[in-house]
């Protein structure tokens, strides 16, 4: 029966492509509304590229509006303002991957080594639900924690003795960064370590009890064995990363500084994606907005293929 079975099975593989579609029929059909999703809303909207070429106007048919060449791009670098909101998504996406990409690897680390399951289920589950909580919830909690009126972030560090005053935090610029760094940590630590915690459980427990015979550390076993195990996972993971750097986190940006209303905070939080919102949307200069779009996107691809290029010179696990 196994032979006849394997028969079949190879019969199938030889087969022309569109007789194995059909002979698969019922998993075909559970791919389709995902290719249609695909299709929708990653490959449709590429039209848009486009439009960065051209004077685009409401109204116009696809495609026929002035072609004006590379005219927005050159009114995208002449900008005053282009330079600070390039210069704030550097920063703070360099920040975020310097310091919020290993953190959740560490949080995996540390959740590895809890001995006490019920503990550990419970501090999985806390650090999971901020990922949960909108940008909007996650804002209006924030400024109550940072208050200098009786928020607990102020009132701790008077009560330590480390700030004579309380700091309005929220009306000061020069501490966005910060705020805009652990505020993402706190959102996403536990959802981003999901990964980094399933790769770990499907490193070979026998290699743990050889380490342990061999006289092995708690410490040298975390980094000869677990860290090794997952290190092809974090390396595919901060490729990603590097490919997404200028994509520095529109929803925050925009609920932190209560959708660019605060004035106080806008010189350090405007990022490309809310430059190209409020000037590009909001004022209907959606050729102009299609550029800085195509800019991000162009220096994001030159990112990750840069940083899959390095990793397979290095001999690590690259994309392709």
């Amino acid at each position: 029966m196994g032979m006849l079975e394997k028969r079949r099975t190879a019969a199938v593989h030889r087969a022309p492509f569109w007789q194995r579609l059909l002979h698969q029929w019922d998993l075909q059909i559970l791919v389709i509304p995902s290719i249609l999703f695909i299709l929708l809303f990653a490959y449709v909207p590429m039209y848009g590229i486009v439009m960065a070429f051209q004077e685009f106007r409401l109204g116009d048919f696809p495609g026929a509006s002035q072609w004006v060449g590379l005219k927005q791009f050159a009114a995208l670098m002449k900008d005053p303002n282009f330079g600070r909101v390039l210069r704030n998504t550097v920063v703070i996406s360099l920040l975020k991957l310097a310091i919020n990409f290993p953190i959740p690897i560490i949080f995996a680390l540390f959740v590895n080594e809890l001995r006490h399951e019920r503990f550990k289920r419970i501090s999985q589950t806390i650090s999971y639900l901020p990922h949960f909580i909108s940008w909007v919830v996650a804002a209006r909690l924030m400024f109550d924690f940072f208050s200098s009126d009786g928020g607990a972030v102020n009132q701790v560090l008077v009560g330590l003795g480390l700030l004579d005053a309380p700091i309005p935090f929220f009306n000061r610029g020069e501490y966005y960064w910060a705020l805009a760094v652990f505020t993402d940590v706190w959102k996403e630590m536990g959802w981003n370590s999901i990964i980094f915690i399933a790769a770990i459980a499907s490193v070979d427990i026998q290699m743990y009890e050889a380490a342990e015979i061999d006289g092995a550390s708690r410490v040298q076993k975390l980094w000869y064995i677990t860290l090794a195990a997952i290190r092809p996972t974090i390396i595919l993971l901060l490729i990603f990363t590097v490919g997404g750097l200028l994509n520095a986190n529109f929803d925050q940006s925009m609920m932190l500084t209560n959708q660019m209303g605060n004035k106080l905070l806008q010189e350090y939080a405007d990022i490309i994606d809310t430059y190209v919102y409020r000037v590009g949307i909001s004022q209907a200069r959606f050729s102009y907005a299609a550029a800085a779009g195509v800019f991000k996107a162009v220096i994001n691809f030159a990112l990750l293929m840069g940083a899959n290029m390095l990793a397979d010179r290095l001999g690590e696990s690259a994309l392709f």
